[in-house]
């Protein structure tokens, strides 16, 4: 059986409480060799922390505050992740997940723009890579991550939708590589076109975001890591390769993002 990793997923949601452990059964009888798990808030690392030890070996944290949970109290969780992510150095795997989002609203845009900052100078100090959301916001992040590019240790732009010249454009720093998920499966997805034009098939891993944004045939369902068998073989069409090589190639990238 080929093997492959989801390097994004929301294991530790209330969605999966009922069933969690048939949904890890599930990923691995499908070929998930591991599933990295991000967090989003304070309340989260402590999720992501708890389930990752429940599947050791198995499941990855990832340790960060996303864009949307960026409120007043935006430096005293900063300062709590911080923290756990000392306390917890051995384990955690990346920073994340992190970056910018004014899809909904710019109500906190300074904030974000700070406390994605601050993320991005962590990973520059503990080495650790960046698993970045960004959402109508790249001309921001790109600003930001150009100051501190050249001593990034590398990360993934997460959820990855956009046409060739962004690609190219987050193609441009060294040791990122790009999140495809079930967008790419999307009928009207041009993913399977713009990606094998621009992107090298060793500059992308594969990811769910589950529960979110399940992949056809599934589109409407809760998503889960197994699904992301759905992504690889839109990928291996796309790119005209077998499915092992897009398996094999997208695990080693994600173990040398995330593992060095």
């Amino acid at each position: 059986m080929i093997q492959y990793i989801d390097t994004h997923c929301h294991l530790d949601g209330e969605e999966f409480a009922e069933d969690r452990e048939q949904v890890v059964v599930r990923a691995k009888e499908a070929g998930v060799s591991a599933i990295f798990l991000p967090a989003i808030d304070v309340k989260s690392c402590q999720t992501v922390l708890d389930t990752c030890a429940q599947y050791p070996g198995y499941c990855y944290p990832m340790l960060g505050l996303h864009p949307e949970e960026v409120r007043p109290d935006w430096q005293a969780q900063l300062a709590e992740i911080r923290s756990l992510i000392t306390h917890h150095s051995s384990l955690i795997i990346s920073i994340g997940e992190v970056g910018l989002d004014f899809y909904w609203s710019r109500e906190f845009e300074q904030e974000q723009l700070l406390a994605f900052e601050e993320q991005v100078r962590w990973s520059v100090e503990t080495r650790l890579p960046l698993m970045i959301h960004c959402r109508k916001a790249q001309n921001e992040m790109v600003s930001i991550l150009k100051k501190y590019a050249h001593d990034l240790p590398g990360g993934v732009f997460h959820c990855f939708t956009g046409n060739e010249q962004e690609a190219r454009e987050l193609l441009q720093f060294d040791g990122f590589v790009l999140g495809i998920g079930g967008v790419s499966t999307f009928k009207k997805s041009h993913l399977p076109e713009v990606l094998p034009a621009t992107v090298p098939l060793d500059r992308i891993v594969l990811e769910t975001d589950a529960p979110y944004m399940a992949p056809v045939p599934y589109r409407g369902q809760r998503n889960e890591p197994a699904f992301v068998l759905q992504v690889l073989r839109r990928l291996a069409e796309a790119y005209g390769v077998s499915e092992e090589e897009v398996a094999c190639t997208t695990t080693e990238t994600a173990k040398r993002v995330f593992f060095c």
